[in-house]
């Protein structure tokens, strides 16, 4: 892809209403706009971004044996009266009428929708367990939206949710996505702290949040600091992490024998990016889903909820991930594998040399975003290290004579004057390395 050709619009300044690193980046390098209070336009460069994310995310739900489906983002009052829930939830939800003068809402989650669906479709024993999930628009009404996407009205966010015969099938299908949520988060780069919660609104007596440690982070949690020696990358990692403390201070604050020794109880600051819930029969019952058993006897399934905000997890990794020069993209997300710049587009050498480069790389399979604009090297230099994609190769009238390009790893700032073909073995390789 050529930069100049690119919808990429990039700001020397930090804009002034923006309070975190998160938010002053991601406007900064032209990843999103702002177009209401907490509502944003997604641009290119973030789009990519969260398109990868969410990919990323479907993998491991699949792999966990979760079904994808797609549901819509208006809902209609009724369900939510059947459960209960409308009056009960708050202003935080949009409500309004359709032209037939139908009560209609702006989803803010979907436990009714895929009970409902799940109480249309399914019959029997046979058709249990299953999860079920969606990567979906949302909108909450949050009363002060702020932080950018970390906080913001409308998101994109994965939810699952689980149907079960019995209490044993619901804990070992909230257990998957426990394991589930580590790999997702691994997989993007980020070491999660599971931390014990209340269920809030949705309901239910088992609940944990997935914590992002970082000094930005909006709330503090207390946890056993044997969570840092677990290996995530461990099959027993689940059932460990599970055992192992971790509260919001809030909660942490009602509990009167804590139990981790004092030299062991850690304390920082943490980003909610997740929320898993066991809630039994709560909306299976109070909406008549009942399915047959094996014994002709009518059982009414037991049910968990599972979410991931996928646009927030943007945010999130940006927290986690940057330093003075701009955002440092994990491999796995970032939204060009490398950049590509050329110093002198007007020299013929420079531009034979960029353009031998770029077809290369991408028939390898890698994405490259070209910086061919007449601008200066300072520039263009810039501009890459705060969009943070995770190689650089460069390009300069001394090194095309000399048949070189220079190659930097932008997690590291390390740089060397490579050939081309060593650049392509080393991009091959390993690539956190």
């Amino acid at each position: 892809m050529l930069f100049s050709r690119y919808l990429l619009p990039v700001m020397k300044e930090t804009p002034a209403d923006a309070q975190i690193v998160s938010h002053q980046l991601m406007l900064r390098a032209g990843l999103v706009r702002q177009t209401a209070a907490g509502i944003y336009a997604w641009l290119p460069l973030g789009l990519r971004v969260l398109n990868r994310i969410a990919d990323l995310v479907r993998r491991e739900q699949d792999r966990a044996g979760a079904i994808e489906l797609l549901m819509p983002t208006i809902q209609s009052a009724d369900l939510w009266r059947q459960s209960g829930r409308y009056d009960a939830y708050g202003p935080e939800m949009l409500r309004f009428q359709d032209r037939g003068g139908r009560e209609m809402l702006y989803g803010p989650t979907n436990e009714e929708m895929i009970t409902s669906i799940f109480r249309d479709c399914v019959r029997s024993y046979r058709d249990l367990p299953r999860t079920l999930y969606h990567i979906q628009w949302k909108f909450r009404d949050e009363v002060r939206p702020r932080f950018g996407v970390m906080r913001g009205r409308e998101f994109l966010m994965k939810d699952a949710y689980s149907f079960d015969l019995d209490a044993e099938g619901g804990r070992a299908s909230y257990d998957a996505q426990f394991t589930a949520y580590l790999r997702t988060f691994a997989a993007l780069g980020l070491r999660a702290v599971p931390v014990r919660a209340p269920t809030g609104p949705i309901g239910g007596d088992l609940s944990h949040e997935f914590h992002i440690l970082a000094d930005t982070g909006e709330s503090e949690v207390f946890y056993d600091s044997a969570l840092d020696a677990v290996d995530l990358a461990d099959a027993d990692a689940p059932a460990m992490l599970r055992g192992l403390y971790a509260m919001e201070a809030e909660e942490h604050a009602k509990v009167e024998n804590c139990p981790v020794p004092p030299e062991r109880l850690a304390s920082r600051r943490g980003i909610e990016v997740g929320h898993i819930f066991f809630f039994g029969t709560k909306y299976s019952h109070a909406m008549g889903l009942q399915v047959q058993a094996k014994d002709g006897t009518q059982v009414t399934p037991l049910m968990g909820s599972y979410g991931v905000g996928v646009s927030r997890l943007v945010g999130a990794i940006i927290e986690a991930s940057h330093d003075a020069g701009g955002i440092v993209w994990p491999d796995s997300v970032a939204p060009f594998d490398v950049g590509l710049i050329n110093l002198r587009p007007d020299d013929a050498l420079c531009a034979t040399a960029a353009a031998e480069a770029e077809a290369r790389l991408e028939a390898a399979g890698l994405s490259v975003l070209h910086d061919d604009r007449d601008a200066r090297g300072g520039e263009k230099f810039a501009t890459m290290d705060l969009i943070g994609l995770p190689w650089q190769i460069i390009i300069g009238p001394k090194a095309a004579a000399a048949g070189l390009v220079e190659l930097k790893r932008r997690a590291t700032g390390e740089r060397h004057e490579v050939s081309l073909d060593d650049a392509m073995a080393r991009l091959k390789g390993p690539r956190a390395a």
